[in-house]
C-alpha cells in the first residue's frame, strides 16, 4: 500500500514529461487557429492530478488520474484526434486507447510504465495560469456537462482534503480501508460498489466525527458507524452548496429528481455541483457491503481485546467457497488491443446484469466478483477474460426447492454489450461474449486449482462381503425403539488390541471390589457363595412354577400338555442363557453393537453402554418378541460404576454381525455435523454377575449386599432364578413323565448340571 522513494520519483518525472507534451500540443493547435508564436507560448495549459495520487495513499503499480485543462480555442475532439496521434509518436508511451462515449470521456495509456487515466476540460477562460484554483465555482461558468464532470474529480478530492481535520490520521485510515475493501471483493465502482473517491469520503466522515483520534480509532470507528447507517439516508461532509451564481447544473437533490430518490446507498460529493459516487449500487452489492462492515465491526473489536490480529481483518474472501451455483461470463477477442476494449465494454455493462437477476423472484442474492480472471486451464487463447456471479436461491417453502428461468436477465445483458459493440467496428469482429450458468464443482474447468476451496471431506464406507445397510438409516431404526437409548462410545482403531492392562484390570476387578468391602460384607460374600454351591447339588421336589423367562400365561391346560410344552420352551430358552454365558465368558474382547454419535481419534472412557442380544439368541425370539438383555459397564473396568437391565426389541440386533464389524473396522463416515452409527468391542467385568438384588438373595443364597452394588448382581441372580426353575421343572417332569420320557429329561438334566458346574467354577475362580 506504500510506494517507494524511487516509484514516486519516478511518477513525478512522467508528470513532468506529460506537461511538456501538454504544452507542446496546446502551442500547435494555437498556431494552427491563428494565434501567433508569442500568444501560442502564453495561453498555457496545466496538468492536475486527482484521486488517489492527490489524496497521498497510492500504492505501487497504482494508476495517476491525470486532467488536462486547456484555454477556451483547444476543442474537445482535437484531444481525441491530434493530441492522440502526439502520444502514439512516443516511444515510452504504450496501450493508447481512447473511450470518448463514456460518461467522462478518457484517454488510458501506460506512460514509461505507468498507468495514466487523463481526462479533458476546456474552460472560458483565453489562458491558463499557473496558480489556477480549481475550488473556485466561477471556473464553472459556460462549460458543457463533460467538462464539468472532468473538473469534478479534482474539486472533489481538493475538498475532502480541505474538510478533514488531521490529513496524517485520514491517509493511514484510508490506506487500511481501501487495502480490506479490494480483499473483500467490494472495490470497484463499475460493478456496483464503491470506488475509490468513495471510500476516501466515507473515511473522511469518520474523521470529521472523531477529530482527534489516531487511525487505528478512525478504522474501528468506521465500521461502528456505517454497519449501522440508515441507508439510503446520504453521507454529506458538508451541507450541499446553493446555486449562488445561478449556474443552474444539475446536481443531486431527490426533492425535485425523482430519480435520485432510487438511489440506495448515497454518497454526496462536497463540491458543486453535488453528485452521488455511488449511483451504481444495487441491492446485491450493498446487503454485501453492509455483511462486511458487520464483519469487519466484529475483527476490530476482537482486535481491541487482544483476541485477533491486524492480519485477521484483511483476510481475502474465499468467494469461490460461498454458493453452489455461478454465471461465469466471458470475454473472448483475437488480438490485444480489441481485447483492452471489449473486456472494458463487458465490464461495464455487468452491473446490468446483476440488476435483473436481483428482480427475478427465484434469486435471493446475486454476488459479483470484481477480480477478473484469465483464460481457463487449457485454453489455447490468451485473450480471455471472465467474471463471477454467485447465485444464492429462495426456497420454496412448500417444495424446498426452487425452479427459475435467467434467460431473459442473460439476453437483456447480452443485447446491452452488442448494442455498443456493432457501433464500433473495432469490436464487432473478432470478438465474443458467452454467458453460462455452472455449479461449483464445474469450476474447476473455468479455475486453477489454487482459487478454488479444498473438497469436503466425504469419506464412505468400506465395502464388505455381506451387503450393510446404510449408517443413517440404522441409526433412524435404532432411535425409533423407545425402550433402548443410544450410548456414545468412542471408536477404538482397527489395529489397535486391548492392551495387557485391561485384562489385568478385568482379573483383578472383584478383587478390588473385595478389598473396600468391610469384614462383615467379605463373611457375607463367602457364606453367599457356599450356600450357593450346596443349593446347586440339591435336586429340588417342589411343584412346576413357570419362570417369567418363558412368557406362558396358559395354567388352566392338563398337566401333560403343559408339561411338554413347557419342557420344549425351556430347553430353548435354557439353550440361549447357557450359550449367551458361555460367549460372554470364554472371549474377553467380543462383546456387541453399540451406536456413536461423535467419532473420536483415540479410546476414551465412556458411559454405561447396552448389550444387544447375540445373533443366536434372536433367532429364537419372533421380531415382535422382546429380550432382556444385560448392561456392560465402559472400558474403565477399574472403576466402581454399575450394570443395569434394559429391555432391548430383537429387531435392535437385525443388522447381520459381518456388517456391523465392518462398520466399525473401515468405519462409514459422514461430512461434518451428521452422526454416525459404529460398532465397539467392549469387555464385560465378571464381578456384574456376582451379586443379586436383596429380593432374589433368599432364593439364590446369596446374603444381601450393599444398595450400590445391588444393580452388579442383577445378571447372577437372573441367571440363578432361571437354573433353579428348570431345576425344579426337570424333576417335576421327570417323575410325572411315562417311561418313554425319561431319557430326553435326563439329558436335560444333565445340561442344567453342566452349567451349573460351570457357573460354579467360574465363582470360585472369582
Amino acid at each position: 500500500m506504500f510506494d517507494s522513494k524511487d516509484g514516486q520519483d519516478h511518477r513525478l518525472l512522467v508528470l513532468g514529461q506529460l506537461n511538456e507534451l501538454m504544452k507542446k500540443w496546446i502551442y500547435e493547435v494555437s498556431v494552427r487557429k491563428g494565434k501567433t508564436e508569442q500568444e501560442a507560448k502564453e495561453v498555457g495549459g496545466k496538468i492536475f492530478t486527482f484521486g488517489s495520487y492527490r489524496l497521498g495513499v497510492h500504492g505501487k503499480g497504482a494508476d495517476i488520474d491525470t486532467l488536462l485543462v486547456a484555454p477556451r480555442h483547444v476543442d474537445r475532439s482535437e484531444f481525441f484526434s491530434s493530441f492522440i496521434e502526439m502520444l502514439q509518436e512516443e516511444k515510452s508511451i504504450t496501450n493508447i486507447r481512447a473511450v470518448e462515449e463514456a460518461y467522462v470521456p478518457v484517454i488510458k495509456l501506460e506512460f514509461d510504465g505507468v498507468e495514466m487515466d487523463l481526462l479533458f476540460s476546456r474552460l472560458s477562460f483565453p489562458s491558463v495560469a499557473d496558480n489556477l484554483n480549481l475550488l473556485d465555482a466561477s471556473l464553472l461558468k459556460n462549460l458543457d456537462q463533460k467538462s464539468v464532470r472532468s473538473l469534478n474529480g479534482c474539486r472533489v478530492t481538493d475538498a475532502i482534503l480541505s474538510l478533514v481535520p488531521n490529513q496524517e490520521s485520514f491517509r493511514l485510515a484510508l490506506r487500511a480501508i481501501k487495502l480490506w475493501a479490494k480483499r473483500r471483493g467490494v472495490y470497484s465502482n463499475a460493478l456496483g460498489y464503491l470506488g475509490g473517491v468513495s471510500w476516501a469520503m466515507l473515511v473522511a466522515r469518520t474523521c470529521q466525527l472523531y477529530p482527534n483520534a489516531a487511525a487505528s480509532t478512525i478504522v474501528l470507528k468506521f465500521f461502528f458507524i456505517f454497519q449501522r447507517w440508515e441507508w439510503p439516508q446520504p453521507v454529506l461532509l458538508k451541507k450541499m452548496d446553493e446555486d449562488l451564481l445561478e449556474l443552474k447544473l444539475p446536481q443531486w437533490d431527490p426533492k425535485v429528481n425523482p430519480s435520485d430518490r432510487a438511489h440506495l446507498m448515497p454518497i454526496i460529493t462536497p463540491a458543486y455541483p453535488a453528485q452521488n459516487s455511488t449511483f451504481n449500487v444495487t441491492y446485491s452489492t450493498r446487503s454485501i457491503m453492509i455483511k462486511e462492515f458487520n464483519r469487519g465491526l466484529d475483527v476490530c473489536t476482537d482486535i481491541t481485546l487482544d483476541r485477533k490480529k491486524w492480519e485477521d481483518l484483511f483476510e481475502p474472501l474465499s468467494f469461490f467457497g460461498l454458493y453452489k451455483h455461478y454465471i461465469v461470463i466471458c470475454a473472448k477477442s483475437s488480438s490485444v488491443e480489441h481485447h483492452i476494449k471489449w473486456s472494458g465494454l463487458v465490464e461495464s455493462k455487468i452491473r446490468i446484469l446483476v440488476s435483473k437477476l436481483e428482480f427475478n423472484d427465484g434469486i435471493e442474492l446475486a454476488h459479483v466478483y470484481p477480480t477478473a480472471y484469465g483464460p481457463p486451464p487449457g485454453e489455447k487463447s490468451e485473450q480471455v477474460s471472465m467474471w463471477f456471479i454467485g447465485l444464492e436461491f429462495k426456497k420454496n417453502p412448500s417444495t424446498g426447492g426452487v425452479n427459475i428461468t435467467i434467460t431473459y436477465e442473460i439476453q437483456v445483458f447480452s443485447n446491452a454489450v452488442l448494442k455498443v459493440s456493432h457501433a464500433n467496428p473495432d469490436l464487432e469482429n473478432g470478438t465474443e461474449l458467452e454467458v453460462k450458468h455452472v455449479r461449483r464443482k464445474q469450476l474447476a474447468e473455468y479455475l486453477p486449482a489454487s482459487l478454488l476451496p479444498p473438497p469436503s471431506k466425504r469419506k464412505r464406507s468400506v465395502g464388505s462381503a455381506v451387503e450393510t445397510p446404510s449408517p443413517i438409516l440404522y441409526r433412524r431404526q435404532r432411535q425409533r425403539e423407545d425402550d433402548l437409548s443410544p450410548v456414545s462410545v468412542p471408536k477404538r482403531p482397527k489395529s489397535e488390541k486391548r492392551p495387557p492392562e485391561d485384562k489385568k484390570d478385568l482379573e483383578t476387578a472383584v478383587s478390588s471390589l473385595v478389598q473396600k468391602r468391610p469384614t462383615e460384607d467379605k463373611k457375607e460374600l463367602e457364606s453367599a457363595l457356599s450356600s450357593f454351591v450346596q443349593k446347586l447339588s440339591q435336586s429340588g421336589s417342589k411343584p412346576v412354577q413357570k419362570s417369567s423367562a418363558v412368557g406362558q400365561d396358559n395354567q388352566s391346560t392338563e398337566k401333560q400338555d403343559a408339561d411338554s410344552s413347557v419342557s420344549s420352551l425351556h430347553h430353548s430358552t435354557l439353550d440361549e442363557v447357557s450359550s449367551q454365558s458361555l460367549t460372554q465368558s470364554s472371549s474377553s474382547d467380543d462383546s456387541l453393537v453399540v451406536i456413536n454419535t461423535s467419532p473420536y481419534p483415540n479410546p476414551a472412557p465412556s458411559p454405561k453402554l447396552p448389550l444387544t442380544s447375540s445373533s443366536s439368541s434372536s433367532s429364537s425370539h419372533p421380531p415382535s418378541q422382546t429380550t432382556s438383555a444385560p448392561l456392560v459397564t465402559s472400558s474403565d473396568v477399574g472403576s466402581q460404576q454399575t450394570a443395569s437391565m434394559a429391555t432391548v426389541s430383537s429387531t435392535s440386533s437385525s443388522v447381520p454381525m459381518a456388517s456391523v464389524e465392518a462398520e466399525a473396522e473401515g468405519g462409514a463416515e459422514e461430512e461434518e455435523g451428521e452422526e454416525e452409527v459404529v460398532s465397539m468391542v467392549v469387555e464385560e467385568p465378571l464381578q456384574s454377575r456376582q451379586q443379586s438384588s436383596p429380593d432374589s438373595s433368599k432364593d439364590s443364597g446369596i446374603s444381601e449386599l450393599p444398595e450400590a452394588n445391588a444393580k452388579e448382581s442383577s445378571v447372577l441372580t437372573s441367571h440363578v432364578n432361571q437354573l433353579n426353575s428348570d431345576s425344579e421343572l426337570s424333576d417335576s417332569n421327570l417323575s410325572s413323565s411315562t417311561s418313554s420320557a425319561v431319557n430326553p429329561l435326563s439329558q436335560q438334566k444333565a445340561h442344567l448340571n453342566r452349567t451349573r458346574n460351570q457357573i460354579v467354577l467360574r465363582l470360585n475362580k472369582t
